[in-house]
């Protein structure tokens, strides 16, 4: 059988510690060469990702931000799959002193413990969104 992509998850998978070993991005290039498309997945959003991981144009497409983000890193070009979260929200979340507080351009993230207070905006302000927990983060995303 051929493979005709690769698709990974970034943290704890493609990099360990926050860091990609240099071997991976060895191998990833060497099945970029043989005609492979490469495909980055990550609950990260894009400014961090491109500060953290300065090798992500080894990849073809980037989704980010959960699935709400699509990216070409050869052209910056994005793509929103989901809405923008309302700026009422992130306001709320900066008054109950919330932080870190990431904000993408569909996603909006902290870290356990601060889902409490996640929650408290949500239920606060009326607002449908989903609430993600992944490896400590908090992740809260339009609802769908």
């Amino acid at each position: 059988m051929r493979y005709l992509a690769l698709a990974t998850d970034y943290d704890g998978t493609l990099a360990t510690h926050g860091a990609v070993p240099p071997r991976a991005l060895a191998a990833l290039q060497r099945a970029r060469d043989m005609g492979r498309r490469l495909i980055l997945v990550t609950g990260r959003v894009w400014p961090e990702l491109q500060t953290v991981f300065p090798g992500y144009r080894v990849f073809h497409r980037i989704v980010a931000e959960n699935g709400a983000l699509l990216i070409d890193p050869e052209t910056s070009e994005q793509t929103l799959l989901g809405a923008t979260p309302p700026e009422r929200f992130v306001e709320r979340l900066r008054e109950l002193h919330v932080d870190p507080i990431s904000i993408g351009r569909v996603v909006v993230a902290t870290w356990e413990p601060w889902q409490h207070a996640v929650l408290e905006a949500i239920r606060e302000l009326g607002l449908e969104l989903q609430v993600s927990f992944n490896k400590g983060a908090v992740m809260v995303l339009p609802s769908g």
